[in-house]
């Protein structure tokens, strides 16, 4: 999905209810679809490996926060997200 969107992860941290993820897109993608793509195909490979999420009737929440990298560097974002991983 990565490659075949043009994106790079630059970081990713994995909660037990959140995820954060730096990436860097094309300028053709928005936002929601980076959201809509990987939650998407994310629920599509779980319920594929763990049969009990096929009967559950989503697995991500509708909620989502995008934010630009604007006003800041990479790296106090990277240094952000790196520091909800240790957590």
């Amino acid at each position: 999905m990565v490659e075949e969107n043009q994106w790079h992860i630059v970081r990713l941290a994995i909660q037990p209810d959140h995820v954060h993820l730096f990436i860097q897109t094309n300028p053709y993608t928005t936002p929601t679809d980076v959201a809509r793509i990987i939650k998407g195909r994310s629920s599509n490979h779980l319920r594929k490996q763990f049969e009990h999420l096929r009967r559950m009737p989503s697995l991500w929440t509708r909620s989502t926060f995008y934010s630009t990298a604007g006003h800041v560097s990479q790296e106090i974002i990277d240094a952000y997200i790196a520091r909800q991983s240790r957590s």
